[in-house]
């Protein structure tokens, strides 16, 4: 199963994509003037702007699921699996996808708002909806939506649930059977809600959960301060191959950094454009501001709290591609949340493994309820297609089976089957955004003329750009003027 597995991600996550992915955000980056870099005051007071609905979550809610997903044991384990394979310079490839990814995740969030649908009560939406009403390609959205229920439903929750047992197992000695029961009972319990209590949970639990971590990470840095500036110079160096030490896997840390950044923010990869669509708000730029500011929570602040934890402490392996290693600081110790509870360990030995296994538990369970919502979105689409009921319980029931699956079997394989699942969705959304590029770009400039002469709270008409087929602000228009 690993090999086959481990082919067809060769042949997926092929230099290819990798470069996509970075040309793709370069590009967004400029034709929007760097909107992450201008608009980053007012994404702040986005956040909290609009409340939720009988039909959909408030803006902060919709971030709040949006950050359950991306900041998940990507945020742990794949930060450390990034510099085993990758060395130090794999962390600023993270944060570089991350910084040009804001740019694509405006235009995927916007996309998802501007095309986005009410179908049995909720507000539905995502690249499945905007390339069907969009690009008028049904095929296309068919395939989206199929492979991101197989993506997200089946081989993406192992990861987490992984991660969760193995930090378990680590700091209390507790069988992955065990956890990973406990792990699909509460799971069960909360996605059996529905979306409103998936939001409830993700409100609450998010943003704790990355304070926290990341409090803990500034008093790591704080008491080894010090090193901290050898710690930055190792990081860049690395990544612009001018340590001998690490030359031989340069192309390693490109890749690697990309890899783990695409999965940790999914700026790109058509995840975030689900939540985003759930959004009540006034105007689909809003919604694409504040999920464009959700890939600097993800990747900035708690991909590098991680990252430097783990550097500033010295507690990781690098491996040299020919069986050996760069680095070693753990000998035996898998690839994986190990890294960042042996880093916790090294300066506080009492509560080291403890704090991670809590940590690493709150932030993957949110991802599943995450993963779940987003399933379920495309799982709605299909039945919608195909005129029947039943996509969502089999998903449920999918789900739950994959998710205990993943936490009693190796860390390779459920890795290796995630990134089976990015890259599939990512091929497909990158390709479809760059095709809708000009509504969304549109929508940007509609925002912000509306910003600078004090109409930023006024209703979006789809009309006023000449976009067809947002049905759903149409009819949203109609209905205010009657």
């Amino acid at each position: 199963m690993i090999k086959i597995v481990g082919f067809l991600n060769g042949i997926i996550w092929s230099k290819a994509l990798i470069y996509l992915c970075l040309g793709v955000g370069v590009y967004f980056s400029v034709v929007t003037r760097f909107l992450q870099v201008r608009h980053f005051k007012h994404m702040l007071k986005l956040l909290f702007v609009g409340e939720s609905s009988e039909k959909g979550v408030s803006s902060f809610q919709a971030l709040a699921i949006s950050i359950s997903g991306r900041v998940g044991t990507g945020n742990i384990a794949g930060v450390a699996t990034a510099i085993a394979l990758g060395g130090p310079g794999a962390l600023f490839w993270m944060w570089m996808i991350a910084f040009l990814g804001a740019g694509s995740a405006f235009v995927e969030s916007v996309l998802a708002q501007l095309y986005k649908t009410e179908q049995d009560g909720q507000y539905r939406g995502g690249p499945a909806y905007y390339i069907e009403k969009g690009l008028k390609m049904k095929g296309f959205a068919l395939a989206f939506a199929i492979a991101t229920f197989i993506a997200v439903g089946i081989l993406m929750p192992g990861t987490q649930s992984n991660s969760i047992s193995a930090a378990i197992d680590n700091a209390f000695g507790i069988s992955p059977m065990i956890s990973g029961g406990a792990i699909i009972l509460f799971f069960a319990i909360t996605i059996f809600g529905g979306v409103k209590r998936i939001g409830r949970v993700a409100e609450l639990v998010a943003p704790f959960m990355a304070a926290g971590y990341i409090l803990m990470a500034l008093i790591i840095i704080g008491l080894n301060i010090d090193k901290l500036p050898g710690v930055i110079g190792l990081v860049f160096s690395s990544a612009f191959n001018l340590r001998p030490a690490f030359s031989g896997i340069f192309g390693m840390a490109i890749a690697w950094g990309v890899k783990r950044g695409i999965y940790s923010n999914e700026a790109g990869q058509g995840t975030g454009p689900h939540p985003a669509a759930a959004a009540e708000v006034s105007h689909p730029a809003i919604q694409g501001l504040v999920q464009a500011f959700s890939v600097y929570i993800d990747t900035l602040f708690v991909c590098s709290a991680t990252g430097f934890m783990i550097l500033i402490t010295g507690m990781y392996n690098v491996y040299d591609n020919k069986g050996g290693f760069i680095h070693e600081a753990l000998p035996g110790v898998e690839i994986g949340p190990a890294y960042t509870q042996a880093a916790v360990e090294s300066v506080f030995p009492a509560i080291g493994p403890a704090f991670v296994a809590v940590a690493l538990t709150l932030f993957a369970f949110t991802s599943l309820l995450a993963y779940y919502y987003i399933a379920e979105c495309n799982a709605a689409y299909l039945e919608k297609k195909f005129g029947t009921k039943g996509f969502i319980n089999a998903l449920r029931v999918l789900m739950i089976i994959a998710t205990y699956y993943g936490s009693v079997k190796t860390a390779a394989l459920a890795w290796g089957m995630a990134d089976l699942g990015v890259g599939l969705m990512a091929w497909m959304n990158i390709v479809a955004i760059v095709l809708l590029r000009k509504p969304a770009l549109a929508i940007l400039k509609d925002y912000e003329a509306k910003l600078s002469s004090g109409r930023e709270n006024e209703m979006f008409d789809p009309r006023d750009i000449g976009v067809e087929g947002a049905d759903f602000w149409e009819k949203d228009i109609n209905r205010k003027a009657i």
